[in-house]
């Protein structure tokens, strides 16, 4: 397991906190696959979305047609989970579909929450 994260990892800029807040500020899609309930218990990122892992690939390859509106091969997208883990081998497989400004978030949503960057109230729905 460490190989293929290692791998996945070897692809991605992964930016800490500020620098994913950064990209943020300058039009980046924060894509948020944790767990109802971490987001729940923990917060979220305000203004990311919110994609279940299990719909990564389809709402963000560049072709599919049940991409989210906007989402084009150029979209910067920074794909948070809760350690930046799971998030490594999503971004790394969106890159794999095409969508070659795909990374994650150094550290997860727990990085991004111990940096003091913004965090609202949990439980948004994800997008279906």
């Amino acid at each position: 397991m460490e190989a293929l994260l290692a791998d996945a990892r070897a692809a991605l800029d992964g930016p800490d906190p500020a620098r994913a807040a950064d990209l943020q500020a300058d039009g980046a899609l924060i894509v948020d696959i944790r767990p109802y309930a971490n987001r729940v218990a923990e917060g979220e990122i305000p203004g990311s979305v919110v994609v279940e892992r299990i719909h990564l690939e389809w709402r963000l390859a560049p072709d599919s047609e049940w991409r989210l509106p906007g989402v084009s091969a150029e979209t910067v997208a920074v794909v948070v989970c809760n350690e930046g883990y799971a998030s490594s081998l999503a971004a790394a497989d969106l890159q794999r579909l095409g969508l070659a400004n795909a990374t994650d978030l150094a550290g997860g949503f727990r990085a991004w929450a111990a940096a003091g960057l913004p965090v609202q109230k949990g439980g948004s729905p994800a997008v279906p």
